[in-house]
């Protein structure tokens, strides 16, 4: 398995808010976290490190302490995620130019060739699995709510003037109930991880024709794509390739 990673600025912003951290040990630990922090000048690089650096720390802690199955796994990643939350939460209430700090969350633990997960926001993951390209996460965006509601399309909401409103974050409340997601990683798989800054400038049909033409790092290629589509938001993505 093969991960690689890359981040960037975008084309707009003064300030890289997201954070990423990937961790692989040798108990078969594979921890990659991506997180897109925003609320003010640097509310969301501090929300977006905090949340990376407490969920790392959880989880590497206390995974050796634990057993090795599904329920135990998944419900580790959510302790970390609330123990992240509360982290984001009580330095914003301590300071008011944190006030309004929070950041979307996505934590992947691979272990035994299961896939177990934690989503906040509209960050996003993706499994490419013999050439075709599922979106695992939902994303907790008001315009979500409207396909779900078939007020719009999803080809209308690529372009709605609300699509960045969330309706979910790390950090914005006191409690917290992330989406925990288990599903298989099977040999040819490619997961990929990634803030809206790709998502909200290359359509999903464009990121899979990178990746499907792509025999190793794509990650460079799918940044450029995002920029040369204007690039308005801070890019992030990790690619952890099993072919």
């Amino acid at each position: 398995m093969k991960v690689f990673t890359r981040t960037d600025i975008g084309k707009t912003r003064s300030m890289n808010q997201d954070s990423f951290s990937v961790s692989e040990n040798e108990n078969g630990l594979n921890l990659y976290i991506l997180a897109d922090g925003m609320g003010g000048y640097k509310g969301g690089e501090i929300a977006s490190k905090v949340a990376i650096t407490a969920i790392n720390k959880f989880i590497t802690e206390q995974f050796d302490d634990i057993p090795k199955n599904r329920d135990s796994i998944l419900n580790l990643i959510e302790k970390s995620i609330e123990f992240a939350n509360s982290a984001i939460y009580e330095e914003s209430e301590e300071d008011e130019e944190l006030q309004d700090m929070g950041t979307t969350l996505e934590v992947v633990l691979i272990y035994n060739n299961k896939i177990h997960i934690g989503h906040i926001g509209d960050s996003r993951i993706y499994r490419i699995r013999k050439g075709k390209m599922k979106k695992i996460t939902t994303d907790h965006s008001y315009v979500e709510k409207l396909i779900q509601d078939g007020e719009i399309t999803r080809e209308e909401a690529f372009s709605h003037p609300k699509k960045n409103l969330l309706i979910k974050a790390l950090g914005t409340d006191e409690n917290v109930e992330p989406d925990l997601i288990y599903t298989s990683l099977d040999k040819n798989d490619i997961i990929l991880m990634c803030s809206d800054g790709l998502t909200n400038m290359v359509r999903e049909n464009r990121v899979l024709e990178i990746i499907n033409n792509s025999e190793e790092d794509c990650t460079e290629t799918l940044i450029n794509e995002a920029n040369e589509a204007g690039g308005l938001d801070n890019i992030t993505v990790i690619v952890i390739d099993n072919r």
